[in-house]
């Protein structure tokens, strides 16, 4: 009997909790009952359409070639029964599957994705309420129920649903209804050698057997019959999940730096309430405690699928990574990488990886990791670098071309995985690793020796670096400095804006690292590919030639003040070196150079140690600023150039769109005559210049660049040693007269012109 005291509303949400419970009693009978999949399929559209009170209720399920057919229904002609198909995106139905969100109308004939089907009869239905069939992170088909009468349906009736098509879904994964070996790629060749490409993310060479990564666990009991219980199971898993995470935690602190802090970002997304009370909601609704993490989890997937944002997607990531470690403690499964013996030597394969779940590998037999998506601002890219682990990501369908033990080479220098290469591709690059080894060897004897060309031109070498883990390579490499230090690496893997006290503790960190070899602080450049998680989404139409880096300091200067404060204060007595990012006007320059002032200014009034010396400097990557080098030079002591921002903006060309890869090339006439312009005017304006982009770190390009008249190059760690080798062995007066008589050629490229030149004259590239 109903609570006088209760509202309506109260009434009918108890109601119908209670009827969604009694749906999924019924629903776990059936799955556990006689007769095929295709008969138990069959008496859960009908026990659906019954106690949902539909019309019609619907199944359709997905074939090969992304085609949905229709498996089961209630209400619709039983004759369309697997003839009726239509593409994902087709209709409603496939619109579903194509975003995996579910759809509700009141009228679903008035909505322009409607697609009449007249095999189907469902002309009288107007109501429709769809939802996407998810396992894991794939869509495996559409559950449907409709209305004759014009309806909307409540948020707990499209709860509801999704709940069934979690049930649903295990019963498609039995490979019952549809072979899984028909939705695999069915493909002979797969088992003969391949070559992927991918992009680097830590350089590097690596071989062994592949470990595929593959976390997903079958929940076997979808239905509980008392929620307490499941609640008290899931509270006993997620204390016992925080143990495992705090164990880790302590073992993993022999690496210091901004990977701690990850992994310390990674314990509160595993502590977070709002993720545990949804949890806790699916319980009660009537799940077993494994089913309403693996609901939760569909949930977050489906609304996330479609945002491009690196950070939300990492954070997505991680809570992958804790749900899996989660289903293991209830489960009672032995949270282990493989669930088996590793070979002494292998590749890790996956589709992405939290920063914890590659930590639970023997990282003394990891020899690289393959990544089908993956960013080098990822979470697991930035502890695979602290590692020495070469890293490919944005390899697209490696799970499904590799199998379980295929031998792999994973070239981490130049973006690539050979699979099942034959013996002589593994003799190569055996020979390379043996040769990269013996360098590294030879390193100790190149580290003492001065970095200066054959006539006699002292060459500076110094590193690029992003986060602390990069500062012990000032030691290694015996480097003059650090000639960028990018501070945005750290904002980006904080889930809030640092605030003074604590940018003012890393930046000393640094110093303190450095040992006084002095240290290019770059201010914030974060806008176009580089997003902040607590930054709004401008969704801008060309984010390169938008609101970053310096013009977002110069519009929002709290921040730009609170990042120079805390540098000013770290500093405390020693030199400080700082250079402002995208500068394109010399006024966006002395606006920034105001606020610095400003705060030095502050800093004496507070009685505090100001820095011993204060130099400060620009970006060159806006080619408007070389029209404004008059005004610029008197006003700065350094400039850097960004080579890989100033290429884009000097040819229009988007440098992460694939058609553009070949079109221009940074060896061309145009851009090597605009460096050596550069060189030219800071020389005789006594204005220091380096280039700290990804050109200075191939020995060919960074050639060049000592060709055009730089001495100064800031370099990635791992290429140091390389980039020291080719700077003793050139003669930098030669190859400078050579280069006035290229630089008037009209050539798209002067890439092999320079490439014979370093050959014939045994410079070592």
């Amino acid at each position: 009997m109903a609570d006088p005291t209760e509202s309506l509303e109260v009434q009918r949400a108890r109601d119908s909790a209670f009827g969604a419970r009694r749906l999924l009693a019924r629903l776990r009978d059936i799955m556990a009952g006689s007769g095929s999949a295709q008969d138990r399929l069959d008496k859960i559209v009908k026990t659906i359409a019954h106690e949902m009170a539909a019309d019609v209720c619907s199944c359709y399920v997905m074939r090969a070639g992304e085609v949905l057919e229709l498996f089961a229904t209630i209400g619709l002609n039983p004759d369309a029964v697997h003839k009726t198909r239509m593409r994902v995106s087709e209709g409603l139905i496939g619109d579903v599957a194509a975003r995996a969100r579910p759809i509700a109308l009141a009228n679903a004939q008035s909505h322009p994705n409607f697609a009449y089907r007249p095999e189907t009869g469902e002309d009288p239905f107007h109501g429709f309420l769809a939802v996407p069939i998810l396992r894991g992170s794939r869509v495996r088909g559409v559950l449907a129920i409709q209305h004759t009468e014009r309806r909307d349906y409540d948020e707990q009736e499209v709860e509801t649903l999704q709940t069934i098509a979690m049930i649903v879904a295990e019963l498609v994964a039995t490979g019952e209804l549809v072979d899984s070996r028909e939705l695999s790629v069915a493909n002979d060749l797969v088992l003969l050698p391949s070559r992927l490409e991918g992009i680097s993310l830590h350089r590097g060479v690596g071989m062994g057997p592949a470990v595929l990564h593959r976390p997903q666990l079958t929940i076997r009991q979808m239905v509980a019959d008392d929620p307490e219980t499941e609640l008290a199971r899931l509270k006993l898993a997620v204390d016992g999940m925080h143990s495992a995470i705090d164990q880790l935690l302590i073992a993993v602190g022999e690496i210091e730096g901004e990977h701690a802090e990850i992994m310390q970002t990674y314990r509160m997304v595993a502590a977070d309430r709002g993720w545990l009370n949804r949890i806790r909601e699916a319980i009660r609704s009537g799940l077993t405690a494994e089913a309403a993490v693996q609901r939760v989890q569909n949930d977050n997937r489906a609304r996330l699928q479609q945002v491009s944002d690196p950070y939300i997607r990492e954070r997505q990531l991680d809570l992958d990574d804790i749900t899996n470690r989660l289903l293991q403690h209830l489960t009672g499964r032995p949270v282990d990488a493989v669930g088996g013996t590793l070979p002494d030597e292998f590749v890790l394969v996956a589709r992405n990886l939290g920063p914890a779940e590659l930590l639970d590998y023997d990282r003394r037999k990891l020899r690289g990791l393959v990544l089908e998506e993956g960013s080098s601002y990822s979470h697991v890219s930035i502890v695979a670098r602290a590692l020495d682990i070469p890293v490919v990501g944005q390899c697209s369908e490696v799970l499904s071309r590799v199998e379980p033990l295929d031998f792999l080479i994973v070239d981490g220098d130049h973006g690539q995985v050979f699979v099942r290469p034959a013996e002589d591709i593994q003799d190569t690059f055996a020979k390379s690793v043996q040769a990269r080894y013996r360098r590294k060897q030879a390193a100790a004897d190149l580290r003492d020796l001065p970095s200066a060309t054959r006539d006699g031109v002292a060459v500076q070498l110094l590193l690029n670096c992003g986060l602390l883990m990069d500062l012990p390579h000032l030691q290694s490499t015996d480097a003059e400095g650090v000639g960028l230090y990018r501070t945005e690496i750290p904002f980006m893997v904080r889930p809030s804006y640092p605030d003074v006290d604590v940018q003012q503790e890393s930046y000393a960190k640094v110093l303190d690292a450095a040992e006084g070899k002095p240290v290019v602080f770059r201010t914030l450049d974060v806008g176009g590919d580089k997003s902040l998680p607590y930054f709004p989404d401008l969704d801008e139409e060309n984010p390169a030639l938008g609101w970053r880096a310096i013009r977002i300091g110069l519009d929002r200067p709290a921040m730009l003040r609170k990042q120079l404060r805390a540098m000013l204060r770290a500093a405390a007595g020693r030199p400080l070196r700082l250079m402002f990012p995208m500068i394109a006007i010399v006024p966006e320059f002395d606006q920034a150079r105001r606020v610095l002032d400003l705060e030095l200014d502050r800093l004496v009034r507070d009685g505090l140690p100001p820095p011993a010396t204060l130099k400060v400097g620009v970006m060159m990557e806006v080619p408007s600023l070389l029209f404004q080098l008059d005004g610029l030079l008197p006003r700065i002591d350094f400039m850097s150039i960004g080579s890989n921002d100033m290429f884009q903006y000097l040819f229009a060309a988007d440098r992460g769109n694939p058609a553009m890869n070949n079109r221009y090339d940074l060896l061309s006439p145009a851009m090597l005559t605009v460096l050596r312009t550069l060189a030219r005017r800071c020389d005789e304006a006594g204005v220091d210049l380096s280039l700290c982009g990804e050109m200075a770190s191939r020995p060919l390009d960074a050639m060049a660049l000592l060709g055009v008249g730089l001495r100064r190059l800031s370099v990635s760690p791992p290429a140091f040693f390389d980039i020291k080798a080719m700077v003793r062995s050139v003669d930098v007066g030669e190859l400078a007269r050579y280069m006035d008589h290229l630089l008037v050629r009209h050539d798209r490229s002067l890439r092999e012109w320079l490439r014979a030149y370093a050959r014939d004259h045994g410079i070592q590239i």
